[in-house]
């Protein structure tokens, strides 16, 4: 099969879908290799290292025609929609619900995408975990960043200092992101709160967190009262494959302290607070009603060189599969790939997607 990756073109993203070792691997079980010069090199993998593990160097547009199956990281913006066909098999995250345009230009080539967020196996979400748990721990960072005075926030440490109270910080979600958030924010000696809607998870929370954070179930009330005295608020409310629900109003920003700050790991869904919108690490903040928001939507892609490595541990088995079986043999022997089918021969596959755009056709 002919394989290939292109280099991220969103701003500030740095990950590449393959490494060199990958490429080797593919190489020696048969397939032809195509990577685009550079696209690896901000994550710390050389041109001459794919040459080396026996893959072709090539620019943009020969990459995206000579591949039968092309692996990215992010979902095709706008100037790569030229480059789909009715032919290509495309592995990427998609976050389609959030997405109509991308989701139109998929369903108008006839691509077969196949999305990293919801291939679901009985551990969960493999492909969106390790993205998750980087983003969780950023979030954390984000927040420490962002409270100081250099950055534009009211200039707070956020563990504070002896004899001085540390910051609130409000953890939205109780699942991967909100659990590496709230560790890190822990660890940084910060007040944690967690707020989750399952009372199965608040237990398990409760022990994951050693009793160290306040672990609460979530109602409209409680989420009100821990709005008013929180110095952070990080959204990560996840519906796998849908856009993601709005757990903050426009209406609750009145409720924040002065000089609070949201960080919205959700947005690549849409978005956990209502007055959320996607920004880049050229602009990463925006000021609503006073409530400064940061709603970067391609977290984990500040640091490339780790999210890489995490994230093509847990895709490359799936893509030595896709190569070595064909894509529909693949989706049919395994069941956990074949969620993350999204867009087949011109209708959506999946149930999210096809809820958020009801008026597209629809497998």
């Amino acid at each position: 099969m002919r394989i290939a990756t292109v280099k991220e073109i969103k701003t500030k993203e740095g990950r590449v879908g393959l490494t060199p070792a990958g490429a080797a691997v593919l190489v020696a079980d048969g397939h032809d290799v195509f990577v685009e010069i550079g696209a690896g090199e901000i994550a710390g993998f050389a041109d001459h290292e794919y040459e080396n593990a026996g893959a072709k160097m090539v620019d943009q547009a020969t990459a995206w025609a000579s591949a039968e199956l092309l692996v990215k990281v992010k979902e095709p913006i706008e100037s790569e929609y030229r480059y789909l066909r009715e032919d290509l098999t495309l592995f990427t995250y998609l976050h389609l619900a959030a997405d109509r345009p991308l989701t139109e230009a998929l369903l108008a080539s006839k691509t077969l995408g196949i999305a990293y967020e919801t291939v679901q196996d009985r551990t969960g979400l493999p492909l969106l975990t390790p993205m998750s748990e980087v983003a969780g721990r950023l979030a954390a960072h984000a927040a420490a960043t962002y409270l100081t005075a250099p950055e534009g926030g009211p200039g707070r440490l956020l563990g504070g200092s002896p004899g001085v109270a540390p910051c609130r910080v409000l953890v939205i979600g109780g699942g991967v992101v909100g659990t590496q958030a709230a560790l890190l924010a822990l660890g940084m000696q910060a007040e944690v709160t967690v707020l989750d809607t399952s009372a199965t998870r608040v237990r398990e929370l409760f022990g994951v967190l050693g009793g160290r954070a306040r672990v609460v179930m979530s109602d409209p009330t409680t989420l009100a009262q821990e709005l008013r005295t929180a110095d952070v608020v990080i959204g990560a409310v996840l519906v796998p494959g849908r856009a993601a629900p709005k757990v903050v109003s426009e209406q609750d920003l009145a409720l924040l302290p002065a000089g609070a700050l949201l960080i919205d790991v959700a947005i690549d869904q849409g978005g956990a607070f209502e007055t959320s919108h996607p920004t880049t690490y050229a602009d990463p903040i925006y000021e609503v009603d006073g409530i400064r928001h940061y709603c970067v939507a391609n977290m984990p892609g500040g640091v490339p060189q780790t999210s890489t490595r995490a994230l093509t541990n847990a895709t490359f088995p799936y893509l030595r599969r896709l190569a070595a079986l064909g894509p529909e043999a693949a989706l049919a022997q395994d069941a956990a790939l074949a969620l993350g089918v999204n867009t087949r021969d011109g209708a959506i596959v999946c149930d999210g997607v096809a809820e958020a755009f009801p008026d597209l056709p629809r497998a």
